[in-house]
């Protein structure tokens, strides 16, 4: 069978577009709009096609014809911490671009992506908007909530709504999302706590955190996070959702405790948190935008596991047709 062909709206760093490629599809054209995603993503796909626009500028018709439309649509407006504003928020209304896209593209299913409280927000009014807009346009939905630590063995509680959907009834019959799975990993298979890191990311003994942190965190096991409160109590054994606002606020970086003192961890260790690979690197860009991008994307082995199940349900339509 050919590969399945993807085309990606708001990819970000191509976190969704890894999975998906990673589970057999061809992702053959993207579109992002962040310079600085823009780079990453360069660095880690060079042979793919990536539109550095604003979605609502880019015409239908030059969009290339695809099996598969995968988005990570903006979720700040449907994020507590983004206020919630929802369709109010002009970063909710370009959900409105991928009905747009898809209208003419007329891919046989839709991959999207968003925070957990896309399903409550404004009491399930805007997910009942979605649904309703992606039936409009001919699509039969299923969605689920998942999170990397009970369905990709990735000790990050992340839990996001997915959301498929499919213009062929068989084949949507044919798709489930994946079961739960035991996570058999922790933290120590992400920290190497024996490593000094650059001096950057360790807290030093005139700062403002320095001494509470010392008495918070007395051992190298879990790590920490500092909230609007202050030093938080608890310690994670799992780690919290990574957030984009770690590049916005540096001391909203979770903390651990290494060999040399009291760190931050670095967006290296952000990306193993999201399950990304060894090789894949960051572009040329600021430490405080690789923070972002990391708060931004997705868990790669979270999304491969629906993307895997997406091509089972499409390799047996297709095979049966």
């Amino acid at each position: 069978m050919v590969k399945p062909t993807v085309i990606s709206l708001f990819s970000g760093i191509g976190g969704i577009d890894l999975a998906f490629e990673r589970a057999g599809f061809d992702v053959i054209w993207a579109n992002e709009l962040d310079g600085f995603a823009c780079a990453t993503y360069r660095r880690n796909f060079p042979d793919k096609i990536l539109v550095e626009a604003d979605i609502r500028d880019i015409a239908a018709d030059t969009v290339p014809k695809a099996d598969i439309l995968v988005a990570g649509f903006p979720c700040q407006s449907f994020s507590v911490m983004g206020y919630r504003r929802g369709f109010n928020d002009a970063r909710g209304n370009l959900f409105f671009e991928i009905i747009r896209i898809a209208e003419t593209v007329k891919p046989k299913i839709i991959f999207l992506e968003n925070v957990r409280n896309l399903i409550y927000h404004d009491s399930g009014k805007t997910f009942l908007v979605i649904f309703n807009s992606l039936s409009e346009i001919g699509y039969d939905v299923k969605y689920a909530v998942q999170s990397p630590h009970t369905h990709a063995n990735i000790p990050q509680e992340r839990k996001r709504t997915f959301i498929v959907a499919f213009s062929d009834e068989n084949m949507m019959n044919g798709f489930s999302f994946p079961d739960e799975i035991p996570l058999t990993k922790d933290l120590d298979d992400v920290f190497d706590r024996s490593k000094r890191q650059h001096g950057y990311f360790y807290y030093k003994p005139n700062g403002r955190y320095f001494d509470l942190l010392n008495k918070r965190i007395p051992d190298e096991t879990g790590m920490y996070r500092i909230d609007d409160s202050g030093v938080a109590m608890k310690k994670y054994t799992v780690s919290p959702t990574l957030k984009a606002n770690m590049g916005t606020y540096p001391d909203r970086v979770p903390i651990i405790r290494d060999d040399c003192g009291i760190r931050k961890i670095t967006p290296r260790e952000c990306l193993t948190l999201q399950g990304f690979p060894p090789d894949f690197a960051f572009g040329n860009i600021p430490i405080e935008q690789a923070y972002k991008q990391c708060g931004n994307t997705v868990c790669v082995p979270a999304v491969k596991r629906i993307a895997e199940n997406i091509m089972k349900a499409y390799a047996g339509t297709v095979q049966e047709g």
